[in-house]
């Protein structure tokens, strides 16, 4: 009965990508944080729109819900650990690959920013847009999944995809 609720066709293909996810974040922050060492750089101007550096985003998105305290963490990790079970319930009942492509992008993202705060008590972020004075916020390759995988979400309800696998005469 639990492989039922937590396994489906698409469980694969969501997992997988899950997983090169929260690898390819982690590979990335080891890289800017070790190695790079942009920590130590400041900021890095890559192009007159783009610039490299290192911020510590100890809330959610936009650095909104900031959690100073153990508590607070700890409650940003089990919510990203509980969201990702219950996008793993989800992942179980998709019925188009592109759904189960952007749920995986979101799970991973989700975990990729858990692993940073069990392990720096933060997320780290790097990359930094701006132009014409206005500076969007500083986000790093897990942000770009969970993004990614939203946009991937909604195209697939918008356009009808999950709707023409269930319904045969719409195929």
């Amino acid at each position: 009965m639990l492989r039922h609720w937590l396994w489906g066709p698409f469980s694969p293909l969501g997992l997988a990508v899950a997983a090169a996810t929260v690898l390819i974040d982690q590979a990335n922050k080891a890289f800017m944080l070790y190695i790079y060492d942009i920590g130590a750089k400041g900021t890095v101007t890559v192009t007159p729109f783009f610039d490299l550096v290192l911020v510590w985003n100890k809330g959610i998105s936009y650095g909104l819900l900031p959690q100073d305290s153990t508590f607070g963490r700890v409650g940003l990790i089990a919510f990203a650990f509980v969201a990702s079970l219950a996008l793993i319930v989800w992942l179980a009942r998709v019925v188009t690959p592109l759904a189960a492509l952007a749920i995986g992008l979101i799970i991973g993202g989700a975990i990729g920013n858990a692993i940073d705060r069990i392990a720096y008590g933060a997320v780290a972020d790097f990359f930094a847009f701006h132009a014409f004075g206005f500076q969007w916020y500083i986000f790093n390759i897990a942000d770009v999944a969970i993004v990614a995988g939203v946009i991937g979400l909604l195209y697939d309800s918008l356009f009808g995809g999950h709707k023409k696998a269930g319904n045969p005469s719409k195929m």
